[in-house]
C-alpha cells in the first residue's frame, strides 16, 4: 500500500464542502456528513479508510462519510497528494477532493473488465484488463500506453481471469489467477517466472476453492494472499510455503469471501469480507499476528471489495506492505 503523508491527513480534516460534479454528487469531508456503519474495538482502535465495492468513499474515524463518488468500484488508493485513485465503471480515475476528474483511462473495447488500478512511483498508472486480451498496462499521465504485458490466465471467462495485481520493486508483477489456483510472477515481457500454488493439500486442496484475490509483497519478502471462496488469509514465503494462515476456525466465522487486505505497520492485517451479510459479523476486521481480532467495521448496507486504511486514532498509518 502507499504511505499516507501528514499533508494528506491535513487535507482530509480541512475539507468541509459538498460539491456536485458532472459525475454526480460528491461528499467531501463534512464534519456533519452522513454516518455509515459502526466501528468496534475493545482497545479503542478507530480507523479512517477508503473503501471500494458497492460504494466508493472515505469513512472517517467517527464513521461519517468524508468523501464519496457515485458508482461501484473494484480497487483504489488515496494518493500522497490527497487525490483518490479508483477503478470504477471499467475505467481508472483520479479525483481531487473537490470532485474534479484529473486523470482517466477507459477500458479498451476489445476487453470486458478493468479491475486493478495502482499509481506507480514513476507517475504511471497500472491497470489490468480482463477479456480477449488479458494484460497489464502502464498508462502515462497523458493517457498513453507505456507498457503492455500480456497475461496467461487459466480461463476465457473474463471475470475469473485475474484480480488485484501489483508491481514488484524489481519491475516484475504479482498477479492472482483465481481458477488457476495460483499467484504468478510475470516479467515485463509476460513470461511467468514463478508460481505460488493456493490449492495445497494443507489448505484443503482444490475442493476448498482457494481462489487467490489479493497478493501483496511484504517487506519480509513473504506474500500475503486473500483466498476468496476458501475463506482464508495466507502468508507464503518465497518458495510458496505457508508460514501463517487464518481462517474461520480462528475468527468465529468472520470470513465470507475475503477480497481486499492491507498489512499495517504494526504487523496487523485488515481484511475485507465482501459477501458477509450476517448482521453480527463485520464487513472488515483487523487481526493480530496471534490471530486476535482487535477492530471491526459493521455496515449492513455496503459490501467492501478493497480497503485502504488512512489513519488510526488521529495518526497517519505507515504500513509495511509494498505496492
Amino acid at each position: 500500500m502507499l504511505s499516507i503523508h501528514k499533508s494528506l491527513i491535513h487535507t482530509i480534516l480541512l475539507s468541509t464542502v459538498i460539491v456536485c460534479s458532472q459525475f454526480g454528487t460528491l461528499v467531501s469531508a463534512q464534519a456533519d456528513g452522513p454516518t455509515l456503519g459502526t466501528q468496534k474495538s475493545e482497545s479503542g482502535i478507530r480507523h479512517s479508510f477508503l473503501v471500494t465495492g458497492s460504494i466508493t468513499a472515505i469513512i472517517g474515524e467517527d464513521n461519517r462519510v468524508q468523501w464519496q463518488v457515485p458508482g461501484r468500484s473494484r480497487d483504489g488508493f488515496v494518493l500522497p497528494n490527497g487525490n483518490v485513485l479508483v477503478s470504477i465503471n471499467n475505467s481508472a480515475r483520479e479525483y481531487t477532493r473537490e470532485g474534479e476528474l484529473v486523470f482517466q483511462y477507459k477500458l479498451d473495447p476489445v476487453n470486458k473488465e478493468l479491475g486493478t488500478v495502482v499509481r506507480l512511483e514513476n507517475g504511471n498508472t497500472m491497470v489490468v484488463e480482463r477479456g480477449v486480451k488479458p494484460r497489464i498496462l502502464e498508462i502515462t499521465p497523458a493517457g498513453k500506453i507505456d507498457v503492455n504485458v500480456p497475461l496467461q490466465p487459466d480461463t476465457d471467462n473474463a471475470h475469473m481471469q485475474t484480480r488485484m495485481a501489483r508491481k514488484l520493486p524489481n519491475g516484475d508483477y504479482l498477479v492472482p489467477h483465481l481458477l488457476g489456483f495460483a499467484v504468478k510472477q510475470y516479467d515485463p515481457q509476460g513470461n511467468v517466472k514463478r508460481t505460488i500454488k493456493t490449492d495445497l493439500a494443507e489448505l484443503g486442496g482444490r475442493a476448498a476453492e482457494n481462489w487467490p484475490f489479493t497478493a501483496i509483497l511484504l517487506k519480509s519478502d513473504n506474500i500475503l494472499v486473500n483466498l476468496t471462496h476458501g475463506n482464508k488469509t495466507v502468508e507464503f514465503d518465497q518458495a510458496g510455503k505457508v508460514v501463517w494462515r487464518v481462517d474461520n476456525s480462528h475468527v468465529a466465522g468472520r470470513f465470507d469471501d475475503p477480497c481486499g487486505a492491507q498489512r499495517l505497520g504494526n504487523g496487523n492485517t485488515v481484511i475485507c469480507s465482501y459477501h458477509q451479510k450476517a448482521p453480527d459479523k463485520p464487513r472488515a476486521f483487523e487481526i493480530t499476528r496471534d490471530k486476535k481480532v482487535v477492530w471491526e467495521f459493521f455496515s449492513p448496507s455496503v459490501s467492501l471489495h478493497e480497503i485502504h486504511v488512512l489513519t488510526t486514532n488521529g495518526k497517519s498509518i505507515i504500513e509495511s506492505s509494498r505496492k
